[in-house]
Parts: C-alpha cells; sequence; structure tokens
C-alpha cells in the first residue's frame, strides 16, 4: 500500500489539528495510508502542542520571534518540512503570512473561515459574519504568494440564520473547517 506523507502546521488551539490526527494519521484509504510524519507550530506556548504528542507525535517548535525575517522563518520551515519527507503540507490554523521562499518550494494547503475570494485575512469570521450576505462559510484553498489567493479546491456553505449570534456562527464555522479539512486532504491523496 502506498504511503502519502503529510506535515501539519499550526499556531494555536490545535482543534483542526486534532481532527486531521484523528481522521488522518496512519489511516488506510481505497488507494494509500496517510502518515502525518511532522507537525509544526510557530508558537512554543500554543495549546495544540499538547494535542499533538498525544497521537504520539512530538511537534516540531519553529519560534517565529527568533527570526530576524519572514524569509529567514520560512527557510527554516521549507527545510523541516522537506527533512520530514512531506509531499504535502496543511495549514490548520497556521498564522502566518508565507514568502516566495515558501511558497515556491512547499506544497500546501490552507483552511481558511471563509467563502473566498471574499473576506481574505485574518478578521474573516467576523467580516463574514458581518456581512449583509446571506450565507457563509468555510474554503481549502492552495497556498500561494497571494494572502488567501490560491486556487480553491473545495468549499462548503450554510444559510445564516436571521437572528444568528456571533459565537453560533463562529460555532458553525468551526465545525465545519473540522469536517472538510480532512475530507479534503484525504480527497487529494487518496487517488490512483
Amino acid at each position: 500500500m502506498l504511503i502519502k506523507k503529510i506535515a501539519i502546521l499550526f499556531s494555536g488551539e490545535g482543534s483542526n489539528l486534532e481532527k486531521l490526527l484523528d481522521f488522518l494519521h496512519n489511516k488506510t484509504f481505497q488507494h494509500c495510508t496517510i502518515t502525518v510524519v511532522t507537525t509544526i507550530c510557530n508558537r512554543p506556548d500554543a495549546k495544540g502542542i499538547e494535542k499533538s504528542r498525544r497521537f504520539g507525535i512530538e511537534p516540531l517548535i519553529i519560534d517565529h520571534t527568533r527570526y530576524a525575517s519572514r524569509e529567514d522563518f520560512d527557510e527554516a520551515l521549507v527545510k523541516a518540512i522537506h527533512q520530514s519527507g512531506a509531499e504535502l503540507s496543511v495549514l490548520a490554523g497556521f498564522m502566518r503570512i508565507l514568502t516566495p521562499i515558501f511558497t515556491h518550494n512547499v506544497k500546501a494547503i490552507n483552511l481558511h473561515p471563509s467563502l473566498l475570494p471574499l473576506f481574505k485575512g485574518g478578521s474573516a469570521i467576523k467580516d463574514s459574519f458581518d456581512s449583509p450576505m446571506k450565507i457563509a462559510g468555510v474554503s481549502v484553498h492552495y497556498v500561494s504568494e497571494e494572502l488567501d489567493g490560491g486556487d480553491i479546491i473545495a468549499q462548503r456553505c450554510f444559510e445564516k440564520s436571521e437572528n444568528m449570534s456571533f459565537e453560533a456562527f463562529e460555532d458553525k464555522i468551526h465545525a465545519i473547517e473540522h469536517e472538510l479539512l480532512p475530507q479534503t486532504v484525504k480527497k487529494l491523496l487518496d487517488r490512483k
């Protein structure tokens, strides 16, 4: 059985990291077995570190504050990913703007909490909630030099209810993220 190796990059709570590990790590599907060969975090105090350890994966901490520039940080990131043997990197709440040093050397996908191309950037959930749009959703896209601008791979939407609170809206976004990202990775890798 073919083994497909992935890296997961995260910065915070690690809820999407946990869902990815639970759904994909060392699981055999129709055409392959998917293995998470490394998890990488840029924040030494991130809660997701413990979640990675619970799956037996000691995360690699590459603290972005220890690098003089974005490019220097991205160089360390690319080196670590290449050394891991990962063929796909999955950004799951990885809160860094990446330079061409990363985007030209690593095949990566990103999870974004809006229906791209709308509401790019770090305040996407709030911007989407505050908009007059009647639907909202989540996107998975390839990472490119343009922030949240790579080709869209998958999207899922829901209808905003009339008196929906921000908390309920955010919970719905996260629930969709937790399903869509693992399913998208499986679909990308589990093919002939």
